[in-house]
């Protein structure tokens, strides 16, 4: 049954149809939707229109949502129900093989000189996740429709799970003022297919180089202290096993990039040792091995029940190739950060940016 929407202008007890029209809407929706896709019922981030394929075709529009899945937008215009959906899924084919730098790329051509990890930050208040393009939504943009569309994208999204749709506009003009209505035809409750394939982690996921790592330095004044592990040379962290269990994965010779949560990035440096109890670690001091509890700290390294390995505070001895006090810590936004103690580092984004405000060569 084709879908169709009214509008009554209500003057006191009497109702007045408003006619619609579609003079003009089609070739206007892809601007509309471009400058506020949210009209689309989510928050998306516009990351390419007009995509050159593979092969020969244009994509209206492409963007992501706060998953990092990527929505395939195209506008119905004048093309047949055959036409419409096939090349929906077309172009979807052609988007699924795409890495996650090639999705860099394309938004690059498409806002040169912004970094997809400022503009996803900005867009969604997260940091990118690791896995771009692990899944794709198909959005049909449409005034109207056949009965035979219909047909084919309730048959693809109620029969087989395929995460496409259609989304109708209607444009509404009354006494000067104009009105746009929209309604899916399918309820919209989330378009991603259940039993989806797993993500593709080689092409999605940015390639790790094998040697960074980020670690986060959670300051707590009465704790850890960030002065202390840039003075003496050691990152720790502790309180309980989830905190000491990914630091105690950092290999001798891993590079570190230290994050302060909430402040930014405050030192780089080379892990020099294994992870060990604080109250058993040792640190070099003008060429002596020496224990870090005997050191003047500014904090007590102390938790409760920390006599328990997993309760106790662990630290890991670190040459510093460059450091900066908290006040001076780097951040942008669309850098990464993670809640764990440490992991791998893989996000260039961050490597290039830091690297940059240091000094260093990467």
């Amino acid at each position: 049954m084709a879908v169709e929407m009214g509008l009554w202008r209500a003057d006191g007890g009497r109702l007045s149809r408003v006619v619609p029209t579609s003079i003009g809407l089609e070739s206007q929706l892809e601007t509309y939707i471009e400058s506020d896709p949210s009209m689309l019922g989510e928050t998306l981030l516009i990351i390419g229109r007009q995509v050159p394929t593979a092969f020969g075709g244009f994509i209206d529009l492409l963007a992501l949502d706060e998953t990092a899945a990527v929505h395939v937008i195209e506008l119905k215009r004048d093309k047949t129900p055959r036409d419409v959906t096939a090349q929906a899924l077309d172009y979807g084919s052609w988007v699924a093989g795409l890495g996650r730098t090639q999705i860099q790329a394309i938004f690059e051509a498409y806002k040169p000189g912004v970094a997809l990890e400022e503009a996803f930050a900005e867009c969604f208040n997260e940091t990118l996740p690791e896995e771009v393009n692990s899944t794709q939504t198909f959005t049909i943009v449409a005034a109207s429709v056949d009965a035979a569309t219909e047909r084919i994208v309730r048959f693809l999204n109620e029969g087989f799970a395929v995460p496409i749709n259609v989304v109708f506009f209607r444009h509404f003009e009354d006494n000067g003022a104009k009105y746009l209505a929209r309604t899916w035809l399918v309820e919209n409750e989330g378009q991603q297919a259940p039993g989806a394939a797993p993500a593709r982690q080689t092409k999605t996921r940015e390639a790790w180089n094998g040697g960074d790592w980020y670690v986060a330095f959670g300051e707590d004044s009465g704790t850890r202290q960030w002065a202390d592990g840039q003075k003496y040379g050691f990152v720790s962290g502790g309180g309980g096993a989830w905190f000491s269990r990914t630091l105690k994965n950092l290999p001798i010779g891993a590079r570190v990039f230290v994050h302060i949560p909430k402040a930014g990035y405050v030192g780089v440096g080379t892990v020099i040792g294994e992870a060990r109890r604080f109250d058993e670690a040792v640190v070099d001091v003008d060429g002596v091995e020496t224990p870090l509890q005997s050191l003047p700290l500014v904090g007590t390294y102390r938790h409760e029940g920390d006599d328990e390995d997993d309760s106790a505070e662990w630290a890991v001895p670190v040459e510093w190739t460059k450091t900066v006090p908290r006040e001076q810590a780097v951040w942008k936004n669309g850098m990464f950060a993670n809640q764990n103690t440490a992991a791998k580092l893989r996000q260039k984004f961050t490597i290039e940016q830091v690297t940059d405000e240091f000094g260093l060569d990467d």
